[in-house]
């Protein structure tokens, strides 16, 4: 029951917030530093749930000494709210003791949890359900469940990418073998670890990583990326010396076919804003050249550089102009 087919949230309005403010003397002592689980009183209702429900989920358990499916239910929810690990927490009431609220929620059947969210009723159910459906209606109320461990893969792969910016390619591939420990089939992790190779000239190591990769990973963009870029490093190897090529270009600036082979050559050496203003200078030039060859192996570059690469969004804006000018 949930939304508007909460049965709860209509009886549950300011009244209660009103009456919730008798002597403190009745209230139940506070539930111990960091346990989930805690009674509340009519008196500090207000406290223990509705404010606290401002911050965080909170599960009112209605129940009764005398109530058998209470003590069948008691035991597996409290274990369950525990195990949350804070997503939410658990109140317990004794309507025996403390009638007024489960009269204005107008529960008249126990156990009946309530949950409370923004200092509101959201939902609820009855009677003693299975474990598994306890952990349903808490994820479905507090959303699903934080994966520690991805978070700490993403924290790991995050330091690991920062590294290999800054030139610390050993340490890089050293937090990405680590994740690859835990996880095997992390395709960003097997990507950076082989990036990191190229990086450091280990061209061969960087194949022989790739090789053994499982079929699915291989049909990965990310991996397919590094299987071009292997190919765009081996080609440039045989394009001449850069140096050569930038006396032909500077002596003869329509050589396009130079041009593109700087292009390529400055693409592996890491400038990627040269090796794309290469290829625009040649677009802007004579679009016919190799049947609009510059393009392509521009389309080329993007695909190995990625679409959020700053080079990438560079280019692809000035590519645009040239293209719709």
């Amino acid at each position: 029951m949930s939304g508007d087919n909460n049965p709860y949230a209509a009886s549950f309005g300011s009244s209660m917030t009103a009456s919730a403010t008798f002597s403190p003397q009745s209230a139940a002592p506070a539930a111990a530093a960091g346990d989930v689980v805690s009674d509340t009183t009519t008196a500090t209702f207000a406290r223990d749930v509705l404010q606290a429900s401002l911050e965080t989920l909170v599960l009112v358990d209605f129940w009764a000494p005398w109530c058998g499916p209470c003590k069948q239910l008691t035991p597996v929810i409290e274990k369950v709210a525990r195990e949350a690990r804070g997503r939410v927490k658990l109140v317990k009431m004794n309507i025996d003791d403390h009638p007024q609220v489960a009269g204005q929620l107008g529960i008249q059947s126990i156990p009946a949890v309530i949950a409370f969210k923004g200092g509101r009723p959201v939902d609820g159910f009855m009677g003693a359900v299975p474990e598994t459906q306890i952990r349903q209606f808490i994820e479905k109320n507090a959303g699903p469940a934080t994966d520690d461990r991805a978070l700490e893969i993403e924290a790991a792969l995050t330091e690991a990418a920062a590294l290999a910016e800054a030139g610390d390619l050993e340490n890089a591939a050293g937090l990405y073998a680590a994740v690859l420990d835990a996880e095997p089939t992390h395709v960003g992790a097997f990507a950076g670890l082989v990036d990191c190779m190229l990086k450091a000239g280990d061209i061969e190591s960087a194949k022989e990583q790739l090789a053994v990769a499982p079929e699915e990973m291989q049909k990965d963009p990310a991996i397919a990326a590094l299987t071009k870029k292997i190919g765009q490093i081996e080609e440039a190897r045989k394009l001449g010396d850069p140096v050569a090529l930038e006396q032909q270009i500077a002596t003869n600036p329509d050589d396009h076919a130079a041009r593109v082979k700087l292009a390529k050559i400055r693409n592996v050496e890491g400038d990627r804003t040269a090796a794309a203003d290469h290829l625009l200078w040649i677009m802007k030039r004579d679009r016919t050249f190799e049947d609009d060859g510059a393009r392509r192996e521009l389309l080329q570059f993007f695909e190995v550089w990625g679409p959020k690469d700053p080079a990438t969004i560079a280019a692809r804006r000035k590519l645009s102009s040239i293209l719709f000018s």
